[in-house]
């Protein structure tokens, strides 16, 4: 089990941090947040996401928080990271919240009681959220 990791409301867990404080164990798969790519010595896969903003492809972005979600509920050992762990990293938990089951109006707020203050920084985050399709495009 990761240190630091949340229990979201189907049983899965994540955890979410920024990329610049180190852990000490490590995740069997990660996804991370960011517009400079640079290599984990585990499985990983990285979102194109520039600070305080949204995804360049919100299609890619939301089948890999999906993804995330599903090892998680799988119980993989996963973990979401950006820089500082507070904007994009609280805007995937968010969203793995309402996959979860949270509705996705009160999904910023339980990650904020959940996971950290200050998450999902922005109006623009805050929307996606409550607009993150809770069933699978077709």
């Amino acid at each position: 089990m990761l240190s630091g990791a949340i229990d979201l409301p189907d049983g899965s867990r994540v955890r979410g941090r920024g990329l610049r404080h180190e852990v000490a164990d490590v995740p069997q798969f990660g996804l991370y947040l960011g517009t400079s790519h640079r290599e984990m010595p585990w499985p990983h896969e990285w979102v194109d996401w520039p600070d305080f903003r949204l995804p360049r492809s919100p299609e890619t972005a939301i089948a890999q928080i999906r993804n995330l979600h599903a090892r998680a509920l799988a119980g993989e050992d996963v973990e979401v990271a950006c820089g500082g762990g507070v904007g994009r990293t609280g805007t995937v938990i968010a969203c793995m919240a309402v996959l979860a089951g949270v509705p996705a109006a009160e999904a910023v707020a339980w990650t904020r009681a959940h996971y950290r203050k200050h998450a999902v920084e922005t109006p623009w985050q805050k929307r996606w959220v409550r607009r993150f399709p809770v069933q699978q495009q077709t």
